[in-house]
């Protein structure tokens, strides 16, 4: 019979955006999950439920520590972090002694003044347990890696698919990764190679030919190679500044550093080969318009990415809702957009109360100006609503007051909060039917296929400001160092970096 290990559990899980959005408070994750101690044992879904399956069924006692996810949005505070760290390394040190550690972490999270936060708490973590403790995190396939967080981890293990539907499995992954380590039937030997190719996820589905997916399925291919206990392919999140971004391919091995080299190596040429084809086509939202009411049938889907809550963006622009109203559209069209200032004039004005508001950019007013508009209150609710599925699976959404304010033929769904998009559930909670609309706006890169891609009969990428664009060409990154793709499209040749991780014992 298996020895009983104790192996411990607990992270912060975020994506953010160093560009823009709203800075990420405590009050962001009480909104989310913010699971201590016994809570996280009542986890049965997303990465942690997991976790706790695969423990459960290796009799494994688990000590629960601190796990706080939340949407994405703009970098932590210092506060925030300060006040979750702290906490999580409190219990970590009350839970010693322990035979492991799983640590479920997002991979593109920032703190205000301090940088790349997973690299920081893989630090403090190694620091505090030492070095011999086997320690395994999960990441989101979006993920910055640093050569910190593989000198600090003896495995990452990465979701394999994009929209996410497998973080329950990512969280089984990593977990058997670890218990396999302590019992003697593998020793993770980790190595990372990337290349520097900063692009949208525009093109990076993981289902269908997408570029992304053929690197994907040649990373999971190599699965079936001797001695190989994981690979993952990771585009990196665009909307970071940090040194040494870069996309490519993690591998670990049973043992065997030299195979762990070769092959995350060739996930990283796959990438670097098809970077051309990354880069998507865009328009202006006035062009999308008019090219869609030239197309007498079917839904228009306007994607507004470059506004994406799911990117870490505020979700408050404007640009395609003013091009919808300047078009002077008589169809019906339904438009996200957040703003609490104008949320709570329509709850206090009421249903079917006339308001004259100047809606948009409130919350991040980096990115345009706030436009006047008339319209009628046409329902209020408290913007509470069930997640389909994706990696907020089981968990509700918070969108603060919400209303739905009809300016025209145009029903603007009005948002208190920002809020992660997986399928049309934000619409659907305040009566909005998408079937029934002519043009619809979607704010993110990806889920816009699961929610529209079987209705839509044209969808346009659209070209407008904001932090989360389905190109990065334009943007002023300060840290990332030259050269990279798209910015530097002749590069011709890019030999990938190399990490090579911990030793196996």
């Amino acid at each position: 019979m298996m020895a009983c290990h104790r192996i411990a559990v607990g992270g912060i899980f975020t994506e953010c955006n160093q560009f823009g959005g709203a800075p990420i408070d405590m009050r962001w994750f009480e909104r989310y999950d913010l699971c201590r101690g016994e809570e996280i044992l009542q986890l049965d879904s997303g990465v942690v439920g997991g976790m706790l399956q695969v423990l459960g069924e290796r009799e494994v006692e688990v000590a629960p520590l601190l796990y706080a996810g939340t949407c994405p949005g703009g970098a932590l505070t210092v506060d925030c972090y300060r006040q979750l760290k702290t906490e999580l390394l409190e219990r970590l040190r009350a839970a010693l002694p322990m035979d492991g550690l799983l640590l479920p972490l997002h991979g593109a999270a920032v703190v205000e003044e301090i940088g790349d936060l997973e690299e920081d708490l893989l630090a403090a973590v190694r620091g505090m347990v030492g070095e011999e403790l086997p320690v395994v995190a999960t990441l989101d396939l979006h993920a910055h890696i640093s050569e910190g967080m593989v000198r600090h981890a003896d495995g990452l293990v990465a979701w394999e698919t994009y929209p996410h539907r497998d973080a329950f499995s990512t969280g089984e992954r990593g977990a058997k990764l670890l218990v396999d380590a302590l019992d003697g039937r593998c020793r993770p030997t980790m190595a990372v190679a990337k290349v520097p190719v900063i692009t949208s996820a525009i093109h990076a589905s993981t289902d269908g030919d997408d570029p992304f997916a053929r690197v994907m399925r040649f990373a999971k291919e190599l699965e079936q190679e001797e001695r190989v206990l994981s690979t993952s392919a990771l585009l990196v999140h665009p909307y970071l500044d940090l040194r040494g971004m870069g996309s490519g391919g993690v591998v670990v091995t049973d043992g065997d550093m030299e195979r762990a080299e070769r092959l995350a190596l060739e996930i990283a040429s796959r990438y670097w080969d098809m970077r051309r084809e990354l880069e998507p086509e865009m328009y202006t939202p006035r062009e999308a318009i008019a090219r869609g009411l030239e197309n007498e049938e079917g839904l228009i889907l306007l994607v507004e990415t470059a506004d994406c809550c799911g990117g870490g963006a505020a979700g408050d622009s404007v640009a395609s809702l003013m091009a919808l109203l300047e078009a002077g559209i008589e169809q019906p069209a339904l438009v996200p957009v957040v703003d609490p200032e104008v949320a709570g004039i329509c709850h206090r004005a009421g249903v079917g109360a006339t308001v004259e508001v100047d809606l948009g950019h409130k919350v991040d007013p980096r990115w345009g100006e706030p436009i006047r508009v008339k319209g009628r209150v046409s329902g209020i609710g408290d913007g509470q609503f069930d997640y389909s599925g994706g990696i907020f699976a089981g968990t509700g959404g918070d969108m603060g007051p919400t209303a739905v304010l009809e300016v025209g033929s145009v029903q603007v769904l009005v948002t208190t909060h920002a809020t992660y998009d997986w399928m049309d559930e934000q619409y659907r909670a305040m009566g909005l039917d998408p079937t029934a609309a002519r043009f619809v706006v979607a704010k993110n890169p990806m889920n816009y296929r699961m929610a529209y891609g079987e209705i839509a009969g044209e969808i346009f990428i659209l070209d407008t400001p904001g932090p989360t664009p389905a190109t990065v060409r334009h943007f002023d990154f300060q840290k990332l160092e030259r050269p990279f793709f798209p910015v530097d499209a002749d590069m011709n040749e890019f030999r990938p970096v190399i990490y090579r991780g911990r030793e196996a014992g």
